[in-house]
């Protein structure tokens, strides 16, 4: 029976990556009780020797801490009153018991903000305010802001604000800098999943198949970045017509001349004015200006456009757009400004300036649906203009709903929005029937106009 025992302890602890630096008897065979309690589910039987190791040997092994949390957790869902708030107090003392002993196993930022998320979502039974639940959110994100990646903590931190700035406990200016704050950080943890999951559609779009650890990562990248469109929307709409135009123009024109060479305040301000479609307003073009001279980029050069946009100059615009385009230098920013761009040039009606920005965007970026989706529209808002017949015309859906179907596998966000357009393309295209009727089977059918393209009419 030793034997026995000392060959599981001998595999698990290999698995769990153990430190034999404090090893104990009495410990290693609790250890390997609660485990596997812990992973059969079977809580509440850990819980004792689990508390055991937890006491006598803290710096044993991570799985004291990664089952613990377990464990807890469990006592928490099922426990009322004193009960529930005590177990809700340990799980805050275990992450703080795990960052001591377990350091490099565990991120500040992540574990601070796991722990404000857990009072927010107990709110109620540890009887804290939101002036309470955000200051320990702030106090997190400034702490360390590299790991405070979690998506829903981000929109509860964000979300705090806002509930703050409605009671009047926070001035808009605080309201419109965290939310700039949240969005760019989310912005920075998209860019880090596409950068990781493009490696791996570039391999299979290369023809390799990727492996069993590959595919895992591949499904893990994706559930991220959906969750962190999921949160980009949720943030906009918590925000809501708080940063309307009303709002954003007397408190920037209030603070200009303090901030009029200032390049962080500057790019906040024209964003904001541009995304809220303030840029009626005489103060959009003076900050835009402004941003330019103070700090001259790709983004000021794409604004300056805008402004030439809007002033009727289309062409002196589409030179400044690709002025903007050329001299971005960072690849995930270069794709969303090519694809801003594109939107821009399709809303004009110029659509074969347009796809040649969508395409340069997926180039950089494969894992962004949005472009597929943006030159399937164009394609079938030009379906009665490049085809010469009636069955031809109708033809052009299919290369649309091609487009469609390439966003659905690239891009996690938009599985939804491309299987309605698919839908939507395919039952405008010529059906069995019609095939049948005009005899073109499987035939090639060539596209004029600015498409160029040829599809294949499906066999029947």
């Amino acid at each position: 029976m030793k034997t026995k025992i000392t060959l599981l302890l001998t595999v698990l602890f290999i698995g769990l990556n153990v430190g034999f630096a404090q090893q104990d008897e009495e410990c290693m065979t609790k250890l390997s009780i609660f485990h596997e309690y812990t992973k059969a589910k079977n809580y509440d039987a850990a819980y004792e020797p689990w508390m055991a190791v937890r006491n006598k040997c803290p710096k044993f092994n991570n799985a004291i801490y990664v089952d613990g949390e377990k464990i807890l957790k469990h006592k928490i869902k099922n426990a009322t009153g004193a009960d529930k708030v005590s177990f809700i107090e340990d799980l805050l003392k275990l992450w703080d018991q795990r960052g001591e002993h377990f350091a490099s196993k565990t991120p500040k930022g992540e574990y601070l903000a796991k722990g404000c998320q857990l009072i927010y979502d107990n709110k109620k039974e540890l009887n804290k305010t939101n002036a309470e639940l955000y200051e320990c959110f702030d106090q997190a994100y400034h702490f360390d802001k590299d790991t405070f990646t979690n998506p829903k903590s981000l929109y509860t931190y964000f979300s705090l604000m806002v509930d703050l700035y409605d009671a009047g406990e926070k001035p808009a200016k605080d309201l419109f800098n965290k939310y700039d704050d949240v969005v760019e950080k989310v912005e920075e943890e998209v860019k880090n999943y596409s950068g990781k999951l493009n490696k791996l559609i570039e391999k299979e779009d290369g023809g390799t198949a990727l492996t069993k650890k590959e595919g895992s990562y591949k499904r893990f990248y994706e559930s991220y970045l959906k969750a962190y469109d999921q949160i980009s929307g949720s943030i906009d709409s918590k925000l809501g017509e708080r940063a309307n135009c009303e709002n954003l123009i007397p408190l920037y024109t209030k603070d200009y001349e303090a901030n009029k060479t200032n390049g962080i305040w500057l790019k906040r301000a024209v964003s904001r004015m541009y995304y809220k479609e303030c840029t009626d307003d005489p103060l959009y073009e003076k900050l835009v200006k402004s941003y330019d001279e103070a700090v001259p980029s790709a983004d000021t050069k794409y604004f300056v456009g805008t402004i030439l946009l809007k002033n009727g100059k289309e062409n002196e615009a589409i030179g400044y757009f690709k002025e903007s385009f050329d001299l971005e230098e960072d690849t995930f920013k270069k794709a969303k400004l090519a694809n801003r761009i594109g939107l821009i040039l399709k809303k004009k009606g110029r659509y074969g300036q347009a796809r040649g920005y969508f395409r340069d965007a997926l180039k950089l970026n494969p894992s962004n649906g949005r472009p597929y989706l943006s030159i399937a529209a164009m394609y079938a808002a030009s379906a009665n203009k490049c085809g010469d017949t009636n069955f031809n015309k109708r033809a052009v859906y299919w290369l649309a709903a091609s487009e469609a179907q390439k966003a659905a596998r690239v891009d996690p966000t938009q599985k939804k929005n491309a299987a309605k357009s698919v839908a939507n393309y395919t039952a405008k295209a010529p059906n069995k029937s019609e095939i049948f009727t005009c005899g073109c089977s499987g035939q090639v059918i060539k596209i004029g106009c600015w498409i160029g393209a040829s599809v294949t009419v499906p066999s029947i």
